[in-house]
């Protein structure tokens, strides 16, 4: 992150108007894009996604959740996370 001095970049009427707030301090101004989500850009919320409805329906099928944690390299912890969540 950049530090950039207000008097360089604001007006000088809305500069006054931030003084009154915050004098002399530090101020975070975010970004106006907003954010993506988690996983959807690289594809990856899809992915688990997917996965976590294979492993319902598995289970639904009769799959233990110990085979299910086998097969998936998945704590019994986190099978179990998925289907009862």
């Amino acid at each position: 992150m950049k530090y950039v001095n207000a008097a360089e970049v604001l007006p000088e009427r809305l500069l006054r108007e931030l003084q009154a707030y915050i004098d002399g301090e530090m101020l975070y101004i975010p970004k106006a894009s907003s954010k993506k989500e988690w996983g959807t850009v690289s594809g990856s919320r899809i992915f688990y996604r997917e996965r976590n409805r294979e492993i319902r329906r598995l289970y639904q099928e009769g799959y233990s959740m110990e085979a299910l944690a086998e097969q998936y390299g998945l704590a019994q912890s986190t099978i179990r996370k998925i289907i009862y969540g």
